[in-house]
């Protein structure tokens, strides 16, 4: 059977003009959900590459038997931090060491998809197995892949077929878009830094934070990326006396945080099928009571039951002892701007262990609690150097979650 099938199931790579209908017939049929219960649809406007299109590197793979189309992977390439070590500068005395980043090339596999009625074939396993080969022939040292912790098929497959290990287990935080603006605390002045000016912060105060992208600076600049905007108590700076990143470095308030707003909206939309009329009723009247009274701020169910929008806030950070409500006020200028550009829910990805996350609003029953990201070593070629085996290390504190694959 293992002959038979390497002879009829052909693997290559994705072919926009001849494929992309039949992609999106196997996204469908993967994306029904079971009779009863709610099920969340992606759809991708057309463009089955989106979701990597804005990485460094990309690839996708389809799986075919005869014309059809039974499968397919998507992955990406990009370096990040994967620890720290003191610096070398002579600068900086044993005791007072910088700390600086140690990067490696990691890979990012996402959107595994095999048409239901040609699974247990071995083809999810060909698909990740020749993806590999991708990462390797560029020069990746690490791959690793994101999925629900309760999705057991696809855990399974990757550790006990792929050889990947379970690694980290991030929070994904999601917090609807009301019909009324959200309040923000007059105690706190909201300043949009400059893709520049924003880089040099984050560089120079969250580089060594796990999985931050060495190249921020593109993503910081891309078109999706709606801006970087930075808290500060009320009275301490204001944008039209904002000295730039080196003043403010130098000398910071004693509380601070920031954070980048990427607009997923452009890349795909989301629908939630499968709610009762009941609960799309009740979910109706929230919405019509928050719009006729908005002074009450009724925390209204947005319509997640049509193709909807959302925002993603990344790149979070702070300082000081009132970050977490330097936190709570980004968040609400981040609804108001979604609320402005017509989007329905805000997201975040933050690690477990993140102390800001506190000042994060959101509904458990739109959030997941734990997600579950696993590594894989590909190569027993490379130096451990400072950091040793990534897949052995112990987590952060905090996670830096890129939007380009969200």
């Amino acid at each position: 059977m293992g002959e038979e099938l390497k002879a009829v199931v052909v693997v290559r790579e994705f072919d926009p003009n001849r494929d992309r209908e039949r992609v999106e017939a196997v996204e469908r049929i993967c994306e029904v959900g079971p009779s009863g219960k709610l099920s969340l649809f992606t759809d991708m406007l057309g463009d089955p590459i989106c979701r990597v299109r804005h990485s460094p590197a990309f690839l996708m793979l389809v799986a075919e038997i005869g014309e059809e189309v039974v499968g397919m992977i998507r992955g990406c390439i990009k370096t990040v931090t994967c620890g720290k070590r003191r610096s070398r500068n002579g600068k900086h005395n044993a005791n007072n060491a910088k700390h600086v980043p140690v990067y490696t090339k990691v890979a990012y596999i996402l959107g595994l998809r095999v048409s239901p009625n040609q699974r247990r074939m071995g083809i999810g396993l060909k698909l990740v197995h020749r993806i590999e080969e991708w990462f390797r022939d560029n020069g990746a040292e690490y791959s690793y892949m994101a999925t629900e912790n309760d999705n057991l098929a696809s855990v399974k497959l990757f550790t006990d077929k792929c050889g990947y290990s379970k690694f980290r287990t991030p929070s994904m935080l999601v917090n609807p878009v009301f019909a009324h603006r959200a309040r923000v605390s007059p105690k706190v002045t909201i300043i949009s830094l400059s893709p520049s000016d924003a880089e040099v912060i984050y560089r120079r105060r969250f580089a060594t934070m796990e999985f931050f992208p060495r190249d921020i600076d593109s993503v910081l600049k891309n078109k999706l990326s709606l801006g970087t905007f930075l808290a500060v108590p009320g009275g301490s700076y204001r944008a039209e006396t904002w000295p730039g990143p080196d003043l403010f470095l130098s000398d910071p308030p004693k509380s601070w945080a920031l954070v980048s707003v990427w607009n997923s909206k452009e890349v795909f939309t989301l629908e939630v099928r499968g709610a009762s009329r009941v609960k799309r009723t009740l979910a109706k009247t929230t919405r019509v009571v928050d719009r006729a009274l908005p002074w009450l701020r009724v925390p209204s169910i947005p319509d997640l039951f049509r193709p909807f929008g959302f925002h993603f806030m990344y790149g979070l950070g702070g300082e000081g002892p009132d970050a977490v409500k330097m936190v709570k006020a980004l968040c609400g200028f981040a609804h108001n701007l979604a609320m402005e550009k017509g989007c329905r829910v805000v997201a975040t990805e933050v690690s477990p262990n993140e102390p800001l996350r506190f000042g994060i609003p959101h509904w458990k029953m739109l959030s997941c609690d734990e997600d579950l990201w696993c590594m894989k070593r590909l190569g027993e070629d490379y130096s451990d150097g400072s950091v040793g085996d990534w897949t052995k290390s112990q987590p952060g504190m905090s996670i830096f979650v890129d939007p380009r694959e969200v």
